[in-house]
């Protein structure tokens, strides 16, 4: 006889230690690359607009300083919902949060440096 309000348990699968953490090394260093590329576009256009005798604007410094700490929420967000996932799962959210990420890359290139500065 079986108890008819006993709940079936569900079994979840959580991704191994071993590999979520390789998972967020190998993923870890393209959101890392995405925060070079962004100090790197922060160095070269202050070069450019001192050469240019100006100053960045205010949302100037909006772009290029969310262009280097969105990449690093991402990942964290990223890492912090993928915990209790599985692998795919872990995989799926890694790649959302790169495609916002390059996203972003891409808004400071759009903008173009006119509207970056005063």
């Amino acid at each position: 006889m079986t108890d008819a309000t006993a709940t079936p348990m569900t079994i979840r699968r959580r991704t191994p230690a071993w590999l979520a953490v390789t998972l967020a090394v190998l993923f870890g260093l393209f959101y890392a690359y995405d925060v070079w590329e962004a100090v790197g576009n922060l160095l070269g256009l202050s070069t450019t607009v001192q050469s240019l005798d100006t100053q960045f604007s205010a949302f100037g410094w909006v772009v290029l300083i969310g262009a280097i700490v969105v990449p690093v929420g991402l990942f964290a967000g990223a890492f912090v919902l993928g915990r209790s996932r599985a692998p795919l799962g872990q995989v799926l959210l890694y790649l959302a949060g790169l495609g916002v990420s390059a996203v972003v890359s891409l808004d400071v290139f759009v903008v173009g440096l006119g509207r970056l500065i005063v």
